[in-house]
């Protein structure tokens, strides 16, 4: 009975120490919070996308491997904190399933492209949604982000045993969105209208003086100069100087 009962016991223990090391294996955190690029770009926030700064040097000291890839998150703001990690690769959420989760990854990279440092002549962003070549079902698209949102964002460490590390998420990102063309009120409206009559009657008043000013050029010029048609004959009376006559050609005559 003895010998049964401390069996047992050795068979219990590691089984009770394998399920407190799953237990007490979980993702681990990074302080770092992924933020807007810093840089003065054009275009860091637009319809479909926003620039992101590159989380350089912030993988180097744990425990990843450079095979593992990093992933980005990116949620509606409201649907971040049902985010669940993949525990496979095959289960990775792609921009198709954003409507319905909430949330898909994109921009699979490695620890290699994220080092410490940064040259001066680089410039070392992100862009989220700049892809509008690959599909959506695809995993890993960078796919236009689909409306201003918020939204919110941060980085996932996965490997072939499932996630490994995760970053903070990051603060609310809203994209621009278009300006839509809305009718001025009632007064406004009867103002613009009262200005653009005036200015057509102004142009009409000026073309007008223009084309009379353009009739009266053309009348005086034709009417000053005689115009000899084809049938008629111009008489031209001949004057030869004085100083052209000779003392002998005048007695002569």
């Amino acid at each position: 009975m003895g010998l049964s009962g401390r069996q047992s016991g050795l068979l219990i223990s590691p089984w009770l120490l394998l399920t407190c090391l799953q237990l007490g294996m979980g993702l681990e955190h990074i302080s770092y919070v992924p933020h807007l690029s810093s840089a003065t770009l054009a275009g860091t926030l637009t319809q479909s996308t926003f620039t992101l700064e590159q989380p350089r040097g912030v993988f180097t000291h744990l425990n990843i491997s450079d095979f593992d890839p990093i992933w980005l998150v990116v949620a509606h703001s409201h649907a971040a904190q049902n985010f669940t990690a993949p525990q496979r690769v095959e289960d990775t959420p792609v921009p198709a399933d954003f409507p319905q989760r909430g949330y898909y990854l994109t921009l699979m990279a490695s620890r290699a492209l994220y080092p410490s440092g940064q040259p001066a002549n680089q410039l070392r962003i992100l862009r989220v949604g700049n892809d509008t070549r690959c599909s959506p079902t695809t995993r890993g698209c960078n796919h236009p982000l689909p409306g201003p949102g918020p939204y919110r964002v941060k980085f996932l460490v996965m490997s072939d045993r499932g996630p490994l590390a995760e970053t903070e998420w990051s603060s609310e990102t809203r994209l621009q969105q278009a300006e839509t063309l809305r009718a001025t009120p009632g007064p406004q409206s009867a103002g613009a209208v009262v200005i653009i009559a005036i200015l057509s009657v102004l142009l009409a008043v000026l073309l007008t003086a223009l084309l009379a000013l353009l009739i009266y050029t053309c009348y005086d010029t034709c009417g000053s100069t005689p115009i000899s048609g084809p049938g008629e004959s111009v008489c031209v009376r001949r004057y030869n100087p004085h100083h052209v006559f000779s003392p002998s050609a005048v007695r002569g005559s």
